[in-house]
């Protein structure tokens, strides 16, 4: 994301003309007619095909036409939101493959939904390839489905079917769908009860800790009836976080006790006083005559381009660009301004940021052409270890595709989600639905990476290949830590 000089100026008024009412007596249950549903999706279609600089990057432009005709059709009846958002928007936005592009419920829902607990699928895992590891079961009285038991169907679908299915309803770039592990590892039972939908009871299949199958019927979890309302007449008091942690959440460094390695801790490229906390990072480890560093960017989801930019400064050692193209299909949003985040004001940064060249579409000449040279005072010289993974996105993937190859620089992990060939990013508004309040992402650039590779669908690959651990899981370690600074021992 890029902040130009008019961004910042109109961001100062932006509020004064992007506040909107909430709907009063907000109902979940509601449901919208099958015109109002169709008059939504064929405003979004509309947008994403005249806006959307990336809508048949991935897939061909007549197969997204069937795909848009498919979902279309299926708007067959009222629906509620939830049914909209769930059934119709998100495989049909997963189709385009662009991990910026994304469904949300309404600031309504969002509001409604907060603090409360719903009947769910009742078990947590980790994901990964084609497997499922129970960590945690909401069922607290089951005595064997516990965590380390690996679960190979539910329902009748093994687990290879599930996993396949449910990426067809979340966004990613091209074919890095490593977030994705990530994202249904994190909060399995709310993806599973959105696609699925609920049943009283779920026939599981699974491998107990000794490798011994069985089939098990688990029981719907139900949360408390009164639950709520318990903790609702209960004032949680926590201490407020000071200023040092809070920066914390965003980023950190550690020098190791043995004085041989340091460990950056970089979590976002959009918060965390970066510039400050670089120039003085760096200044220390040379200082201090830090000759390893192990940077972990595994959950760095992006941000501010000209941050990513900086630290690329203080590591690299050649002199490189942001992009080789980046530009947007259109200079302004009109006729569909009033419906997205911004409204006016993104037209005046359009306007502002990119100019028309040749081929149709519209520039950023600057982040094309500017070549940015490393940093002599505090540029870091020693080697370098970058731990990778699923959520590696956006910025976070343009710095890996940056620093990856050179001598002193090692990849460490997963592939990164973000992709590598290149990605959606720097203005990102959403479009909200007029009558469903639904809101979609909607990326208004394409950015192709310096130096890309020819291939455009997957994300940026490590040098060293360190996959999810089953010992590590039951055990609680970070392996990929701990095989960094094991390689940084072992010099």
């Amino acid at each position: 994301m890029i902040k130009s000089f008019p961004a910042i100026f109109f961001t100062l008024i932006v509020s004064l003309f992007s506040c909107t009412a909430t709907r009063k007596n907000y109902s979940p249950s509601k449901k919208y007619d099958q015109h109002s549903l169709q008059q939504d999706y064929t405003l979004l279609r509309n947008i994403l095909e005249k806006k959307h600089p990336s809508l048949y990057w991935f897939t061909p432009k007549d197969s997204m036409n069937v795909y848009f005709e498919k979902y279309f059709s299926a708007i067959s009846d009222s629906m509620t939101e939830q049914q909209f958002a769930w059934k119709i928007l998100a495989p049909l936005v997963s189709k385009i493959k662009c991990g910026h592009t994304s469904v949300s419920m309404s600031k309504d829902y969002s509001k409604w939904v907060e603090n409360k607990k719903f009947a769910s699928f009742p078990l947590f895992m980790k994901i990964w390839n084609d497997t499922m590891l129970v960590m945690a079961n909401l069922n607290k009285d089951d005595s064997i489905v516990k965590k380390g038991t690996l679960i190979t169907a539910i329902n009748g679908l093994s687990t290879q079917v599930l996993i396949h299915k449910m990426f067809g309803y979340l966004p990613q770039d091209g074919d890095a769908n490593s977030i994705n592990y990530i994202r249904l590892s994190a909060n399995f039972p709310y993806y599973h009860r959105n696609i699925f939908g609920l049943s009283k009871t779920y026939q599981v299949n699974y491998l107990d800790s000794v490798g011994n199958s069985g089939t098990l019927s688990i029981p719907l979890y139900s949360p408390p009836k009164d639950s709520t309302a318990k903790k609702s007449n209960v004032k949680i008091i926590r201490p407020p976080l000071t200023k040092d942690q809070k920066l914390r959440i965003h980023r950190s460094l550690e020098i190791d006790s043995s004085g041989k390695f340091a460990v950056i801790t970089l979590n976002t490229f959009s918060k965390g006083r970066l510039r400050s906390f670089f120039r003085r990072s760096f200044k220390e480890l040379r200082g201090k005559n830090i000759n390893a560093l192990i940077l972990d960017i595994r959950y760095n989801g992006g941000g501010r381009i000209g941050l990513s930019t900086l630290l690329t400064r203080y590591i690299s050692r050649t002199p490189f660009k942001v992009a080789d193209t980046l530009y947007a299909v259109t200079k302004n949003l009109r006729p569909y301004t009033r419906f997205i985040s911004g409204k006016f004001l993104n037209n005046i940064e359009l306007f502002f940021i990119a100019q028309k060249k040749k081929d149709g579409n519209y520039h950023i000449a600057h982040l094309e052409n500017k070549l940015f040279k490393p940093k002599k005072g505090s540029h870091y010289n020693g080697n370098l270890y970058v731990l990778t993974a699923g959520p590696t996105f956006s910025a976070a993937a343009l710095f890996c595709n940056a620093i990856r190859g050179q001598e002193n620089v090692k990849l460490l992990g997963e592939e990164t989600g973000g992709g590598w060939y290149g990605n959606d990013g720097i203005m990102i508004p959403d479009i909200t639905l007029p009558n469903t309040k639904v809101s979609v992402r909607l990326p208004l650039f394409r950015l192709v990476q310096y130096n890309h590779i020819s291939e455009k669908g997957t994300g940026v690959i490590p040098d060293v290949y360190i996959g999810t651990s089953y010992d590590a899981l039951i055990h609680g370690y970070d392996k990929k830590m701990r095989v960094a600074k094991q390689m940084i021992l072992n010099q």
